[in-house]
C-alpha cells in the first residue's frame, strides 16, 4: 500500500545549519518511527515558508545513506496570513504495510501546533 506521512519542524531564524539540522533530525524520527526504507520511498516533497531561503532543505535528506536515488523536491508553502513562520513541511510517500491509523506523522518545536489532534 502507498501511505502519506507528514511532517513539519520549525527553526528560530533563517539559517542555513538550522534548515539543514532541524530538516535532518525531523527526518530519522519519521523514518524510524515508521520503519522506512530508502527502497520503499516513492517521492518526497518538501515546502519551506517564504521567510525561508538560505538552503535547501532537502540537502540532508540526499546525503542519508541509501537515499541518493529518492526523488526529493523543494518548493514555497502558500504564504497564508498568519501562518506559522520559519515552517519546514514534508510529505513522504512510501510503500508500507502500515494501515492508515498506524502511520506516525512527526511534529517537532512550533511545528506541533498545526496538528495537535495527532498528539494524545
Amino acid at each position: 500500500m502507498i501511505r502519506g506521512i507528514r511532517g513539519a519542524t520549525t527553526v528560530s531564524q533563517n539559517d542555513a545549519i538550522e534548515i539543514i539540522d532541524n530538516t535532518r533530525q525531523l527526518v530519522l524520527e519519521m523514518i524510524e518511527q515508521n520503519k522506512i526504507s530508502a527502497s520503499d520511498v516513492t517521492s518526497v516533497l518538501v515546502t519551506v515558508t517564504t521567510d525561508l531561503n538560505a538552503t535547501f532543505p532537502a540537502k540532508p535528506i540526499r546525503e542519508l545513506p541509501g537515499w541518493k536515488y529518492v526523488p526529493v523536491m523543494c518548493m514555497q508553502e502558500i504564504d497564508v496570513p498568519n501562518g506559522l513562520p520559519r515552517c519546514v513541511r514534508i510529505m513522504m510517500t512510501v510503500e508500507t504495510e502500515l494501515k492508515q491509523e498506524q502511520i506516525k506523522h512527526i511534529y517537532h518545536h512550533e511545528a506541533r501546533t498545526l496538528r495537535p489532534d495527532l498528539f494524545e
